[in-house]
């Protein structure tokens, strides 16, 4: 079975995709087109909107499933004309909310993702240069200002990792990528000892780890099964000997392979 989805939105439209995203995973038989739409913001877009929504809902003969977290009643009420299934996020959450608090919430656009105070989005984005200035090893000399150090062999999740955290958590991550040499001298390299108790371990099923490495060096070494087989083997032996907690993240989110680094390593989250 196929539907649409819209994620609807008259802000950036992070909150009614995360929302709406983690609740059609609930359905897994059903093949659903997701579409999102930010800044809907005024009565001509809306309008636009329904042209859109009923031509989906035409051609997969089927009314598309719409998440919104829209602000003004009119542009709702247009939306409201479609042919969708409408679910507001923010009145489905706020109203039993409000009851429970005896105050009436603000209905503010694009509030859930404001920058708030400046602290704590400088805070956000010093994060994330730090991913991107200590990734790959580039810069081990400033690993005694990481909160985490993500270790594995090359293309196995560890640099989206690092920069999900910074930029979601505002967490310090670098990224190591252990070579063969690192496998075959059998112990952590010099640099990464001193730091051991911010080590976290990533690994990967050989198989998505070939299918992975051929789509950046087709037909290589690199990216051959027997060689992905061998550092996946290595690295986890490693890991075991080192006393290095990993997880495999060939089945997981990023979001996923995050909240477990976190709850294993104890480390708070800067920015909630």
């Amino acid at each position: 079975m196929k539907r649409t989805a819209f994620f609807i939105s008259d802000g950036t439209g992070i909150t009614a995709e995360t929302l709406g995203q983690s609740l059609l995973a609930q359905f897994e038989t059903i093949d659903f087109v997701k579409l999102t739409r930010p800044y809907i913001d005024s009565v001509e877009k809306a309008r636009a909107m329904v042209q859109q929504i009923n031509a989906a809902a035409e051609k997969d003969g089927n009314r598309p499933i719409i998440f919104d977290t829209l602000v003004n009643q009119e542009i709702r009420e247009v939306l409201a004309e479609s042919e969708g299934f409408m679910i507001d996020i923010f009145s489905s959450f706020l109203s039993p909310l409000e009851q429970e608090l005896a105050s009436s919430s603000s209905y503010s656009v694009g509030k859930s993702h404001a920058i708030g105070q400046s602290s704590k989005y400088m805070e956000r984005i010093e994060a994330v240069n730090f991913a991107l200035d200590n990734d790959d090893g580039a810069r081990t000399q400033h690993y005694d200002k990481a909160d985490l150090i993500l270790v594995g062999v090359s293309r196995c999740g560890k640099t989206p990792t690092c920069l999900y955290m910074a930029m979601q958590y505002g967490i310090r991550a670098a990224n190591y990528p252990l070579t063969e040499e690192d496998m075959e001298r059998l112990q952590l390299p010099a640099t990464l000892k001193q730091h051991r108790h911010k080590l976290f371990g990533l690994t990967i099923d050989p198989d998505r780890l070939t299918a992975i490495r051929h789509e950046r060096k087709p037909n290589s070494r690199y990216a051959s099964f027997a060689q992905c087989e061998f550092e996946v083997r290595e690295v986890e032996n490693l890991f075991r000997r080192e006393g290095i907690a990993y997880l495999n993240s060939t089945t997981f989110s990023v979001e996923e392979i995050s909240a477990k680094i976190l709850v294993e390593k104890g480390v708070e989250r800067r920015l909630k």
